[in-house]
């Protein structure tokens, strides 16, 4: 799971940079004195998705421009898989300084068990670094005719799901199909209509095919779809376009109504000595400045503060019915509410 690259701080610009109150890209950031060498190591977890856009784009931008204008180097060890693996990963003991996860419930497991002390909703934009719609991929030409959700209940079709005890992704899915029947319903008639929501919720999961190891995150799910298996998968709308991207004969097909997921980034506190902390709140910091949020952006994301960046990604689509996790109440109460009493207590469990 684990992947490094390479990059340096010095040591002793570490005590400037913390009082200097650093962020990353700030004009108060100290030159690193030339006669003193050593290096940091920041080490990052990652639900699958963020791979791309962190190790392709926003780690080098950052390394380069810390070096560039201030002669510091830094290094990260980065690692990805779903959301809650690396969540339980982080809570098993792995000595990760940040995380970025898929769900807010994954970090408030965090702190609830004192793996984190700080508050990440200080953060901008409240700790959500990014966010991206759910859609449908299906196969080029879209023989089984699917255009939004309920489509997937007919018989017949097989679709691909990763497993909601590993994969954020997975949750979020649900909470589309559940939410998206809601939204709908509600649009037609003045109120949400739950039993349509959990119908078409039941006969979906029916058709979830198995292949013999149940896809661990979103990423796992691509790679068996991409691999030949199912006529649909429901995944993050940048899975989707960086396959596109492939020339696999895949295309994308947007609901009606649909989720929008969105990412927080959290720093683990209790692996983030405090010769190190500069160093990462700097990253952290800079995972909302223009530069990095552009980067979300260029890899399909959708940015969680500008939104005019996200017209500077022409095959980002519009969603003509969006709706958050607000909808349910926020994790908090969608989790208990949605994955719990009627994901595993009325779908799972009957299917």
């Amino acid at each position: 799971m684990r992947r490094r690259t390479s990059f340096t701080v010095t040591k002793s610009a570490l005590l400037l940079f913390a009082l200097l109150g650093l962020i990353a890209g700030s004009s108060c950031l100290p030159k690193a004195p030339s006669e003193t060498s050593g290096s940091v190591n920041i080490t990052l977890y990652g639900f699958s998705i963020m791979k791309e856009s962190l190790e392709k784009e926003i780690f080098p931008a950052f390394i380069a421009k810390v070096k560039r204008e201030h002669g510091v180097d830094v290094r990260f060890t980065s690692s990805f898989a779903g959301s809650e693996t690396v969540t339980n990963t982080i809570l098993a003991g792995v000595k990760a300084q940040i995380a970025i996860l898929s769900i807010e419930r994954d970090a408030q497991r965090l702190k609830d068990h004192k793996d984190i002390s700080s508050d990440w909703h200080t953060l901008p934009q409240k700790g959500i670094v990014n966010k991206t719609p759910f859609i449908i991929l299906v196969r080029k030409g879209n023989p089984k005719g699917i255009h939004d959700f309920p489509d997937l209940a007919k018989p017949g079709i097989k679709v691909i799901h990763p497993d909601p005890n590993s994969s954020g992704g997975a949750q979020w899915s649900i909470l589309a199909i559940y939410g998206s029947e809601l939204v709908k319903s509600e649009k037609q008639s003045g109120e949400p209509d739950r039993s349509r929501a959990l119908e078409t919720l039941q006969a979906i999961w029916r058709n979830v095919v198995s292949t013999g190891v149940t896809p661990g995150s979103a990423r796992e799910a691509r790679s068996t779809f991409e691999s030949g298996y199912g006529d649909a998968l429901i995944t993050y709308e940048l899975e989707g376009l960086l396959l596109k991207q492939t020339g696999a004969p895949v295309e994308i097909v947007v609901p009606d109504a649909t989720i929008f997921s969105e990412h927080p980034a959290v720093v683990i506190d209790r692996n983030v000595s405090a010769a190190d902390r500069p160093v990462v709140d700097a990253f952290m910091q800079y995972l909302w400045s223009e530069e990095a949020q552009r980067a979300f952006v260029k890899f399909h994301f959708r940015s969680s503060t500008n939104e005019a960046l996200n017209q500077e990604n022409k095959e980002l689509a519009t969603i003509k019915y969006p709706f958050y996790v607000d909808y349910f109440g926020g994790w908090n109460k969608a989790y208990p509410d949605v994955i719990e009493g009627v994901f595993r207590e009325q779908v799972q469990k009957r299917k």
